[in-house]
């Protein structure tokens, strides 16, 4: 999931596309590129941490957060995303994601923040959150693979994305309370 910040700027990472069999080991040349992309896959991970998974599939998420409704919490897990490569990565390429799973967005500060669903399989419920944890807005059931903007309606610190429906399913709605972790409630 790519987003774009407050100053209209549209940020995220393009990763290479489908493997180009006409560029395989065998070409000319080719040993030495696909020796020369080890390097910085390598460099890559050993300056800026893991590679953020490719995969389809939905990594173990680890994070406990809650969502304080009317009708009571609501438990998730999550996957802190808290650099601009992994918040540029989000969910995109995924195709499932358990519906007590989610993704937590951290921007380290708070300023309107707008998404985009490019490369992204899932419809998604997007929560905005304020940097002391109340709920701004919510985007429900997100259209895969568009590439309009979506908007916090303000400034937020943080976004949850979770499966489409989940909003509407358990009751959350602006101005329920976050708990997590990283989520210090106002004093």
């Amino acid at each position: 999931m790519a987003q774009t910040t407050g100053n209209g700027g549209r940020h995220g990472i393009r990763v290479g596309g489908a493997f180009d069999e006409r560029r395989s080991a065998r070409a000319p040349g080719g040993l030495a590129r696909l020796a020369a992309v080890a390097r910085s896959v390598l460099l890559i991970a050993t300056i800026g941490g893991p590679i953020p998974a490719m995969s389809a599939e939905t990594p173990a998420a680890g994070d406990r957060l809650e969502i304080h409704t009317a009708a009571g919490p609501r438990a998730f897990s999550v996957e802190l995303v808290d650099t601009e490569a992994t918040r540029g990565q989000g969910l995109m390429f995924r195709t499932q994601m358990a519906t007590d799973h989610g993704m937590l967005f951290d921007f380290r500060r708070e300023e309107p923040v707008y998404f985009w669903m490019k490369n992204t399989y899932l419809p998604l419920d997007m929560v905005f959150i304020r940097a002391d944890g109340t709920i701004r807005s919510i985007a429900k059931d997100t259209t895969p693979l568009s590439e309009a903007p979506i908007g916090s309606g303000g400034p937020v610190r943080y976004v949850l994305e979770v499966v489409a429906g989940t909003a509407a399913r358990l009751g959350v709605a602006p101005g329920d309370r976050v708990v997590h972790a990283r989520i210090r409630p106002a004093p």
